[in-house]
């Protein structure tokens, strides 16, 4: 696993220690109040692995000895109100400094947490022609004020959030289930005790999830309790939050059709989303989450990406979240926090 310490900033194309010192002065902070409040500011925001943020750590991101790993980048946005590349920690994607301004946080009667909403939002885009990413937006915007105006006029929804290990995937889905309220199914932990327990009595390893036995006889048991607990809502005209990989299901054809006609049948709407990232993201977030699962992957780096697409899209109509470099993440840590300001 890599450590904090050897993640040099030479590294990392288009990294520029010298914005976080920037940005520290322009808001008066000395090293040590920065560290308060990145550490208060982690906290509220319940970022996993809340960091330290000694002194000694700020100066050293800021010299450009170390470079700050994805909690530290993600609480630095937080704190600054910035982008990742407002921040010299990368050079932004095409477009992406044509983007909305930040919201100022003081500023919450002008609609600051809406704008902050409808910025994270406009990470899903179209993936193909006949997708609707518009029409999606909408609905989750509309399920998040009627939160608190109450009533939903429209059909009941069904969001899948699909993409490789890393992507961001499950941090997508939670901020759509934190703006909506629908229920949110996660694969891994509600079916990983049995897919543990299961690998272990048919002679397997607990952690395995890249030989035959794991994706012959225990992944489609998986995804099969993922669906009914997802079916068991859609029954009920609940809309639903599912993520998980959604590899092979979401490139199937045939898959996608049974389930989008099921719905249908019970007026239920589906709206497929994938999430797109970079490999180096990719690996980096596989390595702070230190997953027991995901061992095999690290060991095997380049053997695990051999077998990875990342070209690969869903074969129906579909939407895209753009979450290389953790433009999409980061934005939604942006809005929940602006939520949290007005709300809280």
């Amino acid at each position: 696993m890599t450590t904090e310490d050897q993640r040099v900033g030479k590294s990392h194309v288009g990294w520029r220690p010298e914005r976080l010192r920037e940005h520290r002065e322009a808001h008066g902070l000395t090293l040590e109040q920065a560290g308060e409040r990145v550490r208060a500011v982690a906290e509220q925001a319940k970022l996993k692995g809340v960091p330290a943020a000694n002194p000694q750590t700020l100066w050293q991101h800021e010299q450009g000895e170390v470079y700050p790993g994805p909690h530290y980048r993600r609480a630095y946005c937080l704190l600054y109100r910035a982008t990742d590349p407002e921040l010299g920690f990368r050079n932004p994607l095409p477009g992406e400094d044509t983007q909305f301004k930040l919201t100022p946080m003081n500023d919450q009667r002008n609609g600051s947490h809406v704008l902050a909403v409808e910025r994270a939002l406009l990470r899903i885009g179209a993936g193909s022609s006949e997708a609707d990413a518009m029409g999606l937006q909408q609905r989750i915007l509309d399920a998040w004020k009627r939160r608190h105006t109450g009533g939903d006029p429209n059909r009941p929804q069904v969001v899948l959030v699909g993409g490789f290990a890393g992507s961001g995937k499950t941090e997508f889905a939670r901020f759509l289930t934190q703006l909506t309220g629908w229920p949110l199914l996660d694969k891994d932990p509600l079916t990983r005790p049995l897919v543990e327990q299961l690998l272990v009595a048919l002679g397997g390893d607990a952690n395995d999830r890249h030989t035959d036995l794991y994706r012959e006889r225990v992944r489609p048991v998986e995804y099969d309790c993922l669906m009914q607990a997802a079916y068991a809502n859609i029954n009920c005209g609940i809309s639903t939050v599912l993520t998980a990989p959604f590899i092979a299901e979401m490139t199937s054809e045939a898959w996608m059709s049974r389930l989008t006609n099921r719905c249908s049948a019970l007026g239920v709407d589906v709206s497929p989303i994938w999430v797109q990232c970079d490999r180096d993201s990719m690996r980096e977030y596989i390595s702070f989450r230190s997953a027991a699962r995901d061992a095999w992957k690290l060991q095997r780096w380049d053997e695990y990406m051999s077998t990875v697409d990342m070209d690969l899209r869903p074969a129906v109509p579909h939407l895209v979240v753009d979450n290389r470099m953790g433009t999409a993440i980061s934005l939604a840590d942006q809005a929940r926090h602006a939520l949290g300001a007005v709300y809280g």
